[in-house]
């Protein structure tokens, strides 16, 4: 159990007045977490402060080796107006294996979770009233160290801000259109495409400014090697229901093992579906569209939660998905898991977690 020392800030912001119009990662909330690790002390000094900058050496290493690791969730206001999280735990345990490639040391996951439950406890009158808007919380680890040479790090800071976020489909659940992108990668096995480490972002971007240039809302990733087989799509899993089964890449390195990719796999599964996940070729992918079994596309991620797709762009070649509209099984996903995030459904998987006033 940490022994978290708040300090409240003297000056607290005002609030947003239009929670319609809150973006996403333009506003932060009044205080953030601090933690700090040194090598043959561990973790220690866990406390609460205002927000504010964090004074940082040019020479930091994180600046020059990336040494670096976050994790994204949110917290939801139910209709009763409390509090709650969705599987915070899976979260701290993705960023422990995001922690292990990157040569950072582990935070315990009930530390990690209790952390997030008293920064949104202390900040949760941030976590926004309106339908669909949520209270995004980004923890993050990075290197301390001061100066220049290739190693870990010996001091590192846990940090965790939030930010009260509109509904990602402001004005409803639009299907979008996906360039496949087949010369740059995103990933290769023994890399760090299973982690989320900022890095892998960073190299993202170059292929994502050219399809938006061409009108595509994100990048469909294949794999480093051959390129040829799906991997994901920008800051999203991807899922392919191909005459009645649903087909995703497996978590086997290249892929980031998203949460909301693990709930959707669940709910598919207690709803009677078979879920493939391996290799699936792009080709096979167009061919089915040819032969008209494509029958639904969509991202997961917590971002947008489910994503529906309805164009898939390949060489040239063009596969329209469900005459431009969500298909029912997408809107179906869509609304079991923000149903259960929102408290709007029960929540028979044990998945949320309310964040008691305890501060």
């Amino acid at each position: 159990m940490l022994n978290i020392q708040v300090t409240r800030t003297t000056a607290p912001k005002q609030k947003p007045q239009d929670e319609t119009k809150l973006g996403f990662g333009k506003i932060f909330t009044d205080h953030m977490f601090l933690m700090d690790y040194t090598a043959g002390e561990g973790w220690h000094d866990p406390r609460i402060v205002p927000y504010g900058p964090l004074p940082m050496d040019p020479a930091t290493t994180v600046f020059h080796y990336a040494q670096e690791i976050f994790e994204g969730m949110k917290a939801y206001r139910t209709a009763d107006g409390s509090v709650q999280l969705f599987r915070p735990d899976c979260n701290a345990s993705r960023m422990q294996d995001s922690a292990d490639r990157l040569c950072i040391p582990k935070i315990p996951v009930e530390d990690f979770v209790q952390a997030v439950e008293a920064i949104v406890d202390i900040d949760r009158d941030w976590v926004p009233h309106t339908d669909g808007a949520s209270l995004y919380i980004r923890p993050f680890v990075f290197a301390t160290d001061v100066g220049l040479g290739v190693h870990a790090s010996r001091h590192y800071l846990f940090v965790i801000i939030c930010s009260p976020s509109g509904a990602y489909y402001a004005e409803g659940l639009d299907p979008v259109r996906i360039y496949v992108e087949d010369e740059y990668i995103r990933a290769a096995p023994g890399l760090t495409g299973f982690t989320k480490c900022g890095g892998n972002y960073a190299a993202s971007i170059k292929a994502g400014e050219l399809a938006e240039e061409k009108g595509f809302s994100q990048v469909l990733w294949l794999d480093g090697v051959e390129k040829k087989y799906v991997e994901e799509v920008g800051s999203m899993n991807i899922m392919f229901k191909i005459d009645g089964k649903i087909y995703t890449a497996a978590c086997t390195g290249t892929v980031l093992p998203g949460v909301t990719r693990r709930s959707i796999i669940e709910l598919l599964h207690d709803w009677g579906y078979e879920v493939v996940e391996g290799k699936l070729a792009i080709a096979d992918v167009m061919k089915a569209a040819d032969e008209g079994k494509l029958e639904e596309v969509f991202g997961t991620g917590t971002a947008a939660v489910v994503s529906p797709v309805k164009e898939l762009d390949w060489e040239g070649k063009v596969a329209l998905i469900g005459g431009g509209k969500i298909g029912p099984l997408t809107q179906k996903l869509y609304d079991t898991l923000t149903g259960i995030q929102w408290g709007k459904l029960p929540d028979t998987k044990g998945w949320t977690v309310k964040v008691e006033p305890r501060y």
